[in-house]
Formats: C-alpha cells, structure tokens, sequence
C-alpha cells in the first residue's frame, strides 16, 4: 500500500495497513552526534526513512534562517530573531510593533515573495507538490509555524498581546486582519498548487495551561482559524493542525473549526485525556514525549510507553499516528530504541 493511501485511510478510519510514523531529525543533531551513526540508524530502519542510502543521499541539513549562531535573522514581518545552537530556531529579541505608534503605514509582507519568514518560490513549491504526488505520497502544504496568534507575539510581544485583548484595542483587530489576509494568501497559492493536505501549526500551549485563555481565544484566534481552514476544507484538503504544550481547554475549540488530524504531545497533555476526549472523534497524531522519557529513560521505558500510546490511542479502524523530533541530548541507545518501537508497534493492529 503505497503512503497516501495508508495516510488517507488512517485519517478517514477506514482500516489502514500500518499507523503512519514520522521521525524528524533536527539539523543541530547533524553537529552533536557522529553523522555516520545517524545514518547508519536511518538505513537500517526503512519504514521511518523510505528508500534512505547514505552512500547515494547523505543527509544535508537545511539550517533555517533563524538558527544561526552569530547572525541575527530579521523576517519579513520586521522582527528579528537570535539564537545560540546552530540548527535551533532561536527567538524574537526585537519585537517590531512594541508600540503602536509604529503601526502608522505598517504593511503585511508580500506573500508572492514570503511565507513570512522565508523567501519563497512558488514554482519550487509546485514542482515539490507534484513530485510527492508522483512518489506516492500526498501533496502537503502548510503555513509556517506561528502564523496567527504566534505572530501577533512575535511582532508586540506577549505580554503586550495579552494586554490589547483584555483591553479589546481596535488596532489589535486591524494587526489580526493584516495577518489573517496574508495567511490567506498563502492558503490559497497552495489550493490553487494541488495541495492535498494543508497545515496550521502554532504553539498554544504551556507545561501546565494554555498560553490563551479560552474565552480570549474564541474572541480573538478562533475565528481567524475557521476562515483560514474553510477554503482548504472546502477544497477537500485534508486539515492538519498542530500545537505543542498543554492545550487540554482549547480542544474543543480548535475541532471545531474543521480540524481532521491533530498533533498534540502525550504526556503534557496525558494519553488516558487524550484516549477519554479525542480518540475516535479526530485522528491523533501524537507528539512523542522529548522532555524526559527519550532523553533519561531506559531502553524498556520506551518501548513500554509507544506499546501503551498505541494500546490506548490506536484502533485497526485506523485515526492514529506517531510522530517524533529528535533533538541533541537523547542517547543515541534511545534513538534507536524510539526508531525500533516506531516500526515494531506501527504495524501492532495488523
């Protein structure tokens, strides 16, 4: 069964061949651990890294413009971004409507050119769009990571954001529908490219809470999401969203404005919440534990917690996936014990 139609059946719960798994690399990992093992790691486990061959494809990591040590990124929007490790996003030192008074002729960035971040090339992107589609595999597209509520933090600051809601400023309003209109057109660029799957991902979350109260996130997120997410939805795209963090009390909210597939942590928000509020209603596509069990726990551990996500969590009717970052810090034991239970528990209900 090729990955899009075990992708596709997962999602409708129409009894998929395997649970889909994903393991991403972070390119600072390409500096901490000898290359080499990684690589040898990524062929001998060819579920996680189809077709993967170090002697013909040797990895080359994509350092993004945020993550470089020692040279401050400024992105479209104007705010500039600094970090300390080579491969890690950084964050926002400069937030550049720290006061509205430079809000007087501010402009969105042109989303012909950006996605807000990067540079973009929309020929790249649909010639990427059909080359997934011509490897089995469905054509995705998404919005950078931090597209709305995220980005009103990155451009006042979050303190100042949570302030302009409970004062309800009207220029709080004027920033979200600038923001809201250049998400739009990205969303659209990637409708009108074939994208088969469009996602929406942005942190929400804290360890214990959301970073948005509910009611302020009904007033002032939600709505831009639900006309963010209807032209895809009505595209027949599937509608991928993801947040880190403890978003427990804003669940319910984001499956309601057309969320199919949601990827969420496990144990920040726990896998008996998670099986008791989601399992069965939305497809999971659960965010592997980074914090403390792949990074101090026992080979056992591991494989004991993907057994029991999975035990939990998972269904022969499919709505399931597994999703992983590796991040530098994890013993490589641990990466392979994490890639080993991937792949053995992928196929647990088949």
């Amino acid at each position: 069964m090729l990955q899009r139609e075990n992708e596709v059946r997962t999602m409708r719960f129409e009894t998929p061949e395997r649970i889909p798994v994903s393991f991403g690399i972070n390119p600072a990992c390409w500096h901490h651990y000898p290359p080499d093992s990684l690589q040898e790691l990524m062929e001998l486990h060819p579920l996680l890294f189809p077709g993967f061959k170090a002697t013909s494809n040797p990895v080359a990591p994509k350092i993004d413009l945020r993550a470089r040590p020692d040279r401050p990124y400024r992105d479209a929007w104007g705010c500039l971004w600094k970090t300390t490790e080579e491969g890690i996003v950084g964050t926002v030192v400069e937030h550049y409507l720290d006061d509205w008074k430079k809000f007087d002729g501010f402009e969105a960035p042109d989303p012909e050119k950006t996605d807000g971040v990067d540079p973009i090339c929309w020929a790249d992107i649909e010639e990427d769009l059909k080359k997934q589609e011509g490897l089995g595999r469905l054509a995705k597209g998404t919005l950078t990571h931090g597209h709305t509520f995220l980005r009103l933090c990155d451009l006042r600051g979050y303190e100042n954001v949570i302030f302009d809601m409970m004062d309800d400023n009207p220029r709080l309003w004027d920033l979200i529908r600038m923001v809201e209109g250049f998400n739009l057109a990205l969303v659209n660029r990637f409708i009108a490219l074939g994208s088969e799957w469009m996602g929406y991902g942005e942190d929400l979350g804290m360890q214990t809470g959301p970073m948005i109260s509910p009611a302020l996130f009904r007033k002032y997120i939600k709505p831009s999401y639900r006309r963010l997410m209807a032209p895809a939805r009505d595209a027949g795209c599937f509608i991928y969203m993801h947040s880190d963090g403890d978003i427990r009390s804003l669940a319910g909210d984001i499956l309601e404005v057309g969320v199919e597939v949601i990827n969420l942590q496990d144990t920040v928000n726990g896998i008996d919440w998670i099986r008791e509020n989601l399992a069965g209603k939305v497809c999971i596509d659960l965010d592997i534990n980074r914090q403390r069990i792949t990074t101090s726990g026992t080979v056992e551990q591991i494989d004991a917690h993907i057994r029991t996500a999975v035990e939990k969590l998972g269904s022969k009717k499919g709505g399931l996936m597994l999703k992983y970052g590796l991040y530098p810090g994890v013993p490589l034991k641990n990466v392979r014990a994490m890639m080993d239970a991937m792949e053995q528990y992928s196929s647990y209900y088949f």
